[in-house]
This record gives C-alpha cells, sequence and structure tokens, in this order.
C-alpha cells in the first residue's frame, strides 16, 4: 500500500482528491492537512510515501511547507497548482526546491479538471511512491562545459540537431542539462517536455535567465538558429520543416492527432529525423508512459545518435526504460552525465 498525505485549505478538493486515489487498492490516504504547518506536522509523525501539496493556504503556504518537509523529512512532494502564469512560475519554484512533480487545477471548473486528471495522478503516485525520492542532490551552482578543442574523426557521423524528450521530472533534469552548456554550443537544441501551455513561457523564461545558451518557447514559422534552446509550447505539437537546404523552420499544431501526451516527443523527433536523417541526437529523459520511443526508433535507425536518462536518476522510470529495454540508447546514463554526452557528440 501506498500511503498518501493529502494537503489543502479547500475541503472540496481534500474529498474530492482523498475520493478520487482511493479508488485504487494500492493507494491509502494515511491522512490530510489544511495548511503547510499541519503538513509538516503530519509528514513527520504519518511517515506517508507522497504528498500532495496545495500551494495556497493561509498560515503557512505550501512552498514555505515543502522547504521544512524537505529539510526535517524529506518524502515526494506533488504540488497542486493553479495553471495562471503566476501559478506556474511558483510551482517552479517548488521544483527547483525539491518537489518531484504537479498537477494542474483549473480554479474555473475545477470539479470537471480533477476528474479529467484521475488516472493520471493515480499512475503518478503509484510510479513515484513506490519508487521513493530519486537519487538526485539539490541542483547546485551550475558548471558550464567547454565545447572540445579537436574535432571528431571522419568515422563520427556530423549531429547537427538535438531533440530532448522528457516527463515527469523532467523541469529539474532540463535545467541540470541545459545550465552546463557552453554559450558556444553549436547546433540548435529541440524540446518536447510535456507540461500545460501557461506553463511552458515561464520555464523557458526561467531556462534562459540561468543557462549560457539561449533558452526560448519556440513560437510558429521561426527560422531554428545555433545554439538556440527552443521549447515546445504546452498549448500543441512542434515540429519542423524544412524550407531551404540550409534553413528549417518551426511548425505549432494545436491538433492533437493521434498523439495522447502533448506537447509529443515523437511528433517532434519524427519531424527531425525527416529534415536531418542520419545527423541527429536524441535525447529521452524521466517521464510517464512511452512518448519518444517511436521518435527515437527512427533517429537510431536512420544513424543518428541515441541516450536515455538511466534509472538511478530517473524521478519515474517509464519513457527512458521503455527506449533502452527496446536496445535503441547508445549510452545510458545518470543526468549529470548528460550533458557532457551531448557536448562529446556534436
Amino acid at each position: 500500500m501506498i500511503k498518501v498525505l493529502i494537503v489543502d485549505d479547500s475541503a472540496f478538493m481534500r474529498n474530492t482528491l482523498s475520493s478520487m486515489i482511493s479508488t485504487d487498492p494500492e493507494i491509502h490516504v494515511v491522512g490530510v492537512a489544511r495548511d503547510g504547518a499541519e503538513a509538516v506536522e503530519k509528514v513527520a509523525l504519518l511517515k506517508p510515501d507522497i504528498v500532495t501539496l496545495d500551494v495556497e493556504m493561509p498560515k503557512m503556504n505550501g512552498i514555505e511547507a515543502l522547504k521544512q518537509i524537505m529539510a526535517k523529512t524529506p518524502v515526494p512532494v506533488i504540488m497542486v497548482s493553479s495553471m495562471t502564469t503566476e501559478g506556474a512560475k511558483i510551482t517552479l519554484d517548488a521544483l527547483d526546491l525539491g518537489a518531484v512533480d504537479f498537477i494542474p487545477k483549473n480554479l474555473s471548473d475545477l470539479s470537471l479538471n480533477i476528474v479529467k486528471i484521475k488516472d493520471h495522478l493515480i499512475e503518478k503516485i503509484k510510479r513515484i511512491g513506490k519508487r521513493g525520492l530519486p537519487l538526485f542532490k539539490r541542483i547546485p551552482s551550475p558548471k558550464l562545459l567547454r565545447m572540445p578543442e579537436t574535432s571528431h574523426s571522419a568515422s563520427h557521423r556530423r549531429i547537427n540537431i538535438v531533440a530532448i524528450g522528457s516527463s515527469t521530472g523532467g523541469p529539474r533534469a532540463l535545467q541540470n542539462i541545459l545550465t552546463k552548456l557552453p554559450k558556444d554550443f553549436p547546433v540548435p537544441i529541440l524540446i518536447a517536455q510535456h507540461m500545460p501551455p501557461n506553463f511552458t513561457r515561464p520555464f523557458a523564461e526561467r531556462l534562459n535567465q540561468i543557462s549560457a545558451v539561449e533558452v526560448k518557447e519556440a513560437e510558429h514559422g521561426e527560422v531554428i538558429g545555433k545554439g538556440v534552446v527552443y521549447i515546445a509550447p504546452g498549448r500543441g505539437h512542434m515540429s519542423i520543416v524544412r524550407k531551404r537546404i540550409t534553413e528549417s523552420v518551426i511548425s505549432i499544431s494545436e491538433n492533437r492527432g493521434d498523439y495522447i501526451y502533448r506537447p509529443s516527443v515523437d511528433a517532434l523527433m519524427l519531424s527531425i529525423v525527416e529534415c536531418f536523417s542520419g545527423h541527429v541526437l536524441g535525447v529521452i529523459l524521466t517521464g510517464l508512459g512511452n512518448d519518444g520511443l517511436i521518435g527515437m526508433k527512427e533517429i537510431k535507425n536512420s544513424g543518428g545518435r541515441t541516450i536515455a536518462e538511466s534509472e538511478s536518476t530517473c524521478v519515474v522510470y517509464g519513457m527512458p526504460k521503455v527506449v533502452v529495454e527496446s536496445g535503441i540508447a547508445d549510452k545510458v546514463v545518470p543526468v549529470d552525465e548528460v550533458a557532457g554526452e551531448i557536448i562529446n557528440s556534436v
């Protein structure tokens, strides 16, 4: 049984979350708390396997409670955040402080929104609760890596673009990687991180502030440039289209198509293979499900290179696991080594 503590100042939210996740026989709600101070006490007393923690609460808010929980009795924490831009910024603060993931709630249509996320939340609780906290440390001040001074041998196929896919635990992993890349990184990087629409722009802006490389939320129709990192907007799927021999542009489509997750890692990677066949580096990071498996296979089959995050640092070993078990990962490394592998590949 996975023991869950639910923390929210709303009685409706406490009851709804409790009823919803208790439908799974492997989950047991061991308690609820109405504010951050009570949450800190109950985490120490009840020793849950995982906590859902609201952001806005009286007496002590979710951020302050999270700081104390991670300092005194570390446990996996999923933040419950509003879908506003301000809510996104606070949630990103929480991920920096050690929260493993978040669930967004639409305050304008709360009851419907909660029902929609039921299955996804239960899966997250089960996978993260069983796994516990991954073996990573709080992200230190970034230490920039340098590009190799010598070029690769002629036998090494040139990489002209990097495609990265991530989901649960991805924001932290991406921060670890991008803050290590040097300003003179020579090729574009395109990222599909499963994230709600209002979250991707603040996420890109935050990464841009702390990284040497330029990081931005991708825009429809813009030409991709060397050394720029493009975060797929949460409102749809990102792909690239070749316009000229030396020019490719970004396309953003809000048509869901056959893809379950948004933005889709597979949709991004498949389009990149079409434009840069044989010259793509694919990277798959922590996350639920199997998004990216088809894309990584095509990258590998076209003659590109593939990297998967190892289980030891994944918040959820799902997306990398299916890639590794399919035998298509050229390298399997902890997240702290991914940036170095990317640099050595280009």
